[in-house]
């Protein structure tokens, strides 16, 4: 007797969008379904796993390098595959999410990659997953045009030499994409992102002269980075191309990741592009590691701790020390700063300080940076070629100079700044507003002349939740107390419906963000990731 079919992968839940039959294809959805077969039990124990090595932390209050894999880290011979060539210049990178108007922008915005985002910069509607596939799609068979509605300005790609290389990055592994189902649960989000893109684009890539290179968001240990590899290994075997064609970025955005990052590299030796340094979900890893830690972990203002921190110093300079070793890319931090149509003054001193920010990272060793802005790609650019000159990248400046013991990573109170009660309301503020936008489908959110995006709300709300258990007393005297957010918040919700005016407020999510906000900024439960309980009211 034969076996049985297997199940399909069902789309649950879900209005039909325009065109989705070009990315829901029922041979896409067998490769997605095969993925979840294979490698979402492995992923489950990963996520475990997470949850046992927190737990080890709230017991120690350290971490430090993985004592098992001292011999990779001491084994000078290995190095990564080489770059190909349409990811060997990566000076600066652009980062977005996958809308139609943007990915134009995007590809066109002289930025060496574009990163373009399934994660952080993207809510998971149903129709930001489906559509941006499809954009992509369009946009590798120049397909793809945009009008803009309101302003009638229309905007097309330039020649495919002047565009950017694209770089994708899925969901995070806690994720799930609850409109596929397979026997009844969902796939994880990052199997969707990755399967269709994949699936749908792999060979396409390949005859532009390019490939399938992804950024891999929330890794927190080697073991994870070898799951991925695993995932690469079997999907180019699936679509029949050759193995290393697969290119993957690492961003180091989790505290533990920063104690295992040639182990990272090692696990996707054969696919690893590089490692990126990115800083609000790195201090926002630090608060949910260490919460339990006591008042030397206790975090400052976010807009207090630059790189220049002390501990995000050692971070950075082991980053780019770690890839320069392995022969990968070291790419630097997000320049989030969007630029005001009307006002030159505040322009002006911004740009002042990408240029410091780009000039350091250049001059510390960093290949290439990232910005949220074209405008902003001029300004990096220029930092880099100072640097870099005709070179592509600095990978010979193996920064040897660089030691880096692992209680440095953590020695939060290097830092000489203390929380104040401006930084609790801008954290509310800032939470608010970005909640608000993402409950509304919006991933990337201008708010105060910056480019926000998910990792914002978890350091906003991670500080909150940080600065009220460790009974933090701010400069004027008052103490940070649920009460006291309470009362924050009430009243930025006053400003904001003030600000906006009746009609606006009652259209957008204003109570249910401020509800939402204040709910894991003051649960005694702290909840892994904001994204969690807010993808449960995200309609669409």
């Amino acid at each position: 007797m034969s076996a049985p079919a297997p199940s399909p992968l069902a789309v649950v839940d879900a209005e039909p969008l325009p065109r989705q039959e070009e990315v829901l294809t029922e041979a896409a959805l067998a490769f997605v379904a095969e993925l979840h077969r294979r490698f979402t039990p492995r992923r489950d124990e990963l996520l475990a796993r997470r949850a046992e090595r927190r737990a080890e932390i709230a017991r120690t209050s350290t971490l430090d390098f993985l004592p098992e894999t001292a011999a990779i880290r001491a084994d000078d011979s290995w190095k990564v595959a080489p770059a190909p060539a349409a990811l060997n210049d990566r000076r600066v990178e652009i980062t977005g999410p996958t809308d139609r108007k943007m990915t134009i922008n995007a590809l066109n915005s002289g930025a060496k990659v574009w990163l373009a985002d399934f994660e952080d910069a993207s809510a998971p509607t149903w129709e930001n997953v489906v559509l941006g596939q499809l954009n992509l799609i369009d946009a590798y068979t120049r397909n793809i045009d945009f009008t803009d509605p309101r302003s009638g300005k229309s905007y097309a790609l330039k020649p495919a030499d002047e565009l950017a290389t694209v770089v994708m990055r899925p969901r995070g592994w806690h994720l799930e994409e609850r409109h596929l189902a397979f026997e009844g649960r969902p796939v994880p989000g990052a199997l969707v992102d990755f399967g269709l893109y994949f699936f749908h684009n792999a060979r396409r890539l390949i005859d532009l002269g390019k490939g399938p290179y992804f950024y891999l968001p929330k890794t927190e240990s080697h073991l994870e980075a070898r799951l991925w590899n695993e995932i690469f290994v079997f999907a180019q075997d699936y679509v029949g191309i050759p193995q290393g064609t697969v290119r993957a970025t690492v961003l180091i955005e989790t505290i533990t990741a920063a104690y295992e990052m040639e182990e990272i590299l090692y696990e996707l030796r054969d696919h690893a592009a590089g490692l990126n340094a990115g800083r609000w979900d790195y201090l926002f890893s630090i608060v949910k590691n260490f919460r339990d830690g006591g008042a030397k972990f206790v975090l400052p203002d976010r807009n207090l701790v630059t790189m220049t921190a002390p501990f995000m110093r050692a971070y950075t300079e082991l980053l780019v020390r770690t890839c320069h070793k392995r022969g990968a890319h070291a790419i630097g931090g997000m320049a989030a700063f969007i630029p005001s149509r009307k006002d030159a003054e505040v322009n002006k001193v911004a740009f002042e300080k990408v240029k410091a920010d780009k000039d350091r990272e250049a001059g510390d060793g960093f290949d290439g940076s990232w910005v949220a802005h074209p405008d902003l790609v001029p300004i990096a650019l220029a930092s880099f070629d100072a640097v870099l000159g005709e070179k592509p990248h600095q990978k010979d400046r193996l920064r040897e100079d660089v030691s880096v013991a692992a209680g440095d990573l953590i020695a939060i109170d290097s830092l000489d700044a203390k929380p104040t009660y401006d930084g609790l309301r801008n954290a509310v503020q800032v939470g608010i507003r970005y909640i608000e936008a993402w409950l509304r489908g919006l991933g990337a959110v201008a708010i105060f002349n910056l480019m926000e995006d998910a990792a914002t709300a978890e350091i906003s709300r991670s500080q909150i939740w940080q600065w009220i258990n460790a009974g933090v007393v701010f400069e004027n005297g008052e103490k940070a107390t649920p009460e006291l957010a309470r009362q924050v918040a009430a009243e930025e919700l006053a400003a904001i419906r003030a600000e906006i005016g009746e009609e606006a407020f009652a259209a957008g999510k204003w109570q249910q963000a401020h509800d939402l906000l204040l709910r894991v900024s003051l649960d005694a439960d702290y909840a892994d990731f904001l994204t969690l309980p807010a993808y449960e009211q995200l309609v669409g």
